[in-house]
C-alpha cells in the first residue's frame, strides 16, 4: 500500500516537473518580449510625437472634412492619432510574437488568423471610413440641390442619401471581411427597395403637384433664350 502510494506520488511529481519544464520557460520569454515590445511601441510613440509636427496633415484633413467624420467639433490633429497607432501596431506585434513562443495548436491558429485578418480589417475601417465621408458630402450637396429646387422634406431626402452611402459602405465592408455578406446585401436591397417603394407612393398620392410644378418650372427654364455670351461687352 505504502509503495503504491509512493509510485502514485513520484508520477504527480514527475508529470508537475513536466509541465514545469514545458510552459515555465516559454512563459518567461513571452514576458520579456512582452515587455520589450511595450517599451517599443513606447518609443516609437515617443519618436513620432516628437519628429513629426503635422501642420500639413491637419490642414488637409480639415480641408477634405475627414476631421469632422472622426470628431464632430473638426478639431483633430493627425499626429497623437498616428502616434497611437504605432502603439498598437508594435505592441499587438508583441503580443503575437509572444503568443507564437508557447508553439501550441490554439496559440498558432490565433497568431495566423490575426495576421490573415489584420489587412481585410484595416481595408474595412477604411470602407466604412469613406463611405462615412462620402455620406455627410453626396448628404451636404444634395441638400443645397434640394433647397436650391425648392423641393419639399430636403433635409429628409439628405438624410436619406447619406444614409444610402453609408450602408453601401457598410455592405462593401461586410464583404470585403467575409463576414456575412449575403445578409448585409440582402437586407441593403430589402431596404433600398422599400425606400424607392414608400417614395414612389408618396410621389404618386402626395407630391403631384409638386412634381408636376417642377416639372413646368424646369421646362419653362428650358424654353428661355440663352443670353448671348458677349452681351456684357
Amino acid at each position: 500500500m505504502i509503495r503504491t502510494l509512493q509510485e502514485v506520488l513520484e508520477r504527480v511529481i514527475a508529470r508537475f516537473y513536466d509541465q514545469i519544464t514545458t510552459y515555465v520557460p516559454p512563459l518567461i520569454v513571452a514576458t520579456a518580449i512582452l515587455v520589450l515590445a511595450f517599451v517599443l511601441a513606447k518609443f516609437s510613440q515617443w519618436l513620432i510625437t516628437r519628429l513629426f509636427k503635422g501642420v500639413a496633415f491637419d490642414r488637409f484633413l480639415r480641408e477634405t472634412g475627414i476631421s469632422s467624420v472622426v470628431d464632430d467639433s473638426g478639431h483633430l490633429h493627425g499626429v497623437p492619432i498616428a502616434a497611437r497607432c504605432m502603439f498598437w501596431l508594435v505592441f499587438a506585434g508583441g503580443v503575437l510574437s509572444a503568443l507564437s513562443v508557447f508553439d501550441t495548436k490554439l496559440t498558432t491558429q490565433f497568431v495566423e488568423t490575426a495576421v490573415f485578418l489584420f489587412p481585410k480589417v484595416v481595408t474595412a475601417a477604411a470602407i466604412v471610413l469613406a463611405g462615412i465621408w462620402l455620406g455627410r458630402y453626396f448628404g451636404r450637396g444634395i441638400l443645397v440641390w434640394a433647397h436650391n429646387e425648392s423641393l419639399p422634406h430636403a433635409r429628409r431626402i439628405a438624410a436619406g442619401v447619406r444614409a444610402l452611402v453609408v450602408c453601401i459602405g457598410i455592405v462593401a465592408a461586410s464583404d470585403t471581411l467575409g463576414f456575412a455578406p449575403n445578409v448585409f446585401l440582402a437586407a441593403f436591397i430589402i431596404v433600398v427597395g422599400g425606400a424607392a417603394l414608400a417614395a414612389s407612393l408618396a410621389v404618386g398620392l402626395g407630391g403631384r403637384q409638386t412634381v408636376e410644378r417642377f416639372i413646368e418650372e424646369d421646362q419653362r427654364h428650358a424654353a428661355e433664350p440663352e443670353e448671348p455670351l458677349w452681351r456684357h461687352l
